[in-house]
């Protein structure tokens, strides 16, 4: 297995999220190519790659780290962890997570945070395994209405 930052997007890229993102939450449609060539030139965005397969060939994970500053500084979150559902447990989610702490590391964040739903038992396992701390807090969500035209 290795991990790369994505630098190009590619008709294989796009099938890998049409494949992950339904496993992660089928309520979200997977992210276009306009999307991903997007995410890809935002200076506040990193997706990472999971590969594997012979040659390490196949997209079998991705996980995101956003960066972002307010007054009180430099943020970091990760968001849209999701391993291939034959690829876990043998390591590919904490290794897209530690690349996500590693960048926010060499970017000079003091924090990173991530959510996980209650559900997602072995996800919840493995960010407190390594070193996440539950916060005291509210997280709560606005939906939105897309806008009509």
């Amino acid at each position: 297995m290795k991990i790369t930052a994505l630098t190009v997007v590619t008709n294989e890229v796009v099938s890998a999220f049409e494949r992950l993102i339904p496993q992660l939450n089928p309520r979200y449609p997977p992210p276009p190519f306009e999307a991903l060539v997007s995410m890809l030139s935002s200076e506040g965005i990193v997706v990472f790659l999971a590969w594997d397969g012979p040659g390490e060939s196949e997209i079998i994970g991705t996980a995101t780290l956003i960066t972002y500053e307010t007054p009180t500084g430099q943020h970091g979150w990760i968001e849209d962890v999701v391993v291939s559902r034959t690829s876990r447990r043998q390591g590919v989610g904490r290794a897209l997570t530690q690349a996500c702490l590693d960048k926010a590391q060499s970017l000079g964040l003091s924090e990173v945070n991530l959510t996980s739903r209650p559900e997602r038992q072995a996800a919840n396992r493995l960010y407190q395994e390594m070193g996440f701390e539950q916060r005291e807090t509210n997280v709560y969500r606005f939906l939105l209405k897309p806008p009509e035209g």
